[in-house]
């Protein structure tokens, strides 16, 4: 599988960005996939992730704000961030796997990364 993510970009303190990831290979649907940022300096940290059946996780600092989301049909997972705050800067990488796990060990294909910057 390889992943290409994008719609990174600089936004506002209280502003939106929605990334998208999208996936080579019919084997899409089979497959639990996350979003994982770092930032500067900073070791890589998880964000979210939706199961196979569509179940979501997400890490504390997200939750309420951001929405993991996937569309079999077109191969594309997406991560609708609201609420950005100057914290959520980071790159941002998409990542597939095959346990529903906020542990990047699990995860097998990683996307480039696309880089999400909060001004205050």
């Amino acid at each position: 599988v390889q992943l290409q993510a994008s719609g990174g970009g600089l936004v506002q303190a209280g502003g939106s960005l929605r990334l998208s990831c999208a996936a080579s290979g019919r084997t899409f649907r089979r497959y639990v996939l996350g979003w994982f940022r770092q930032a500067p300096g900073k070791e890589r940290e998880f964000v979210a992730a939706i199961s196979i059946s569509g179940s979501t996780f997400y890490t504390d600092s997200v939750k309420g704000r951001f929405t993991i989301s996937r569309d079999n049909a077109k191969n594309t997972v997406y991560l609708q961030m609201n609420g950005l705050k100057p914290e959520d800067t980071a790159v941002y990488y998409c990542a597939a796997g095959g346990v529903l796990s906020g542990g990047s060990r699990e995860y097998d294909y990683w996307g480039q990364g696309t880089q999400v910057t909060v001004s205050s």
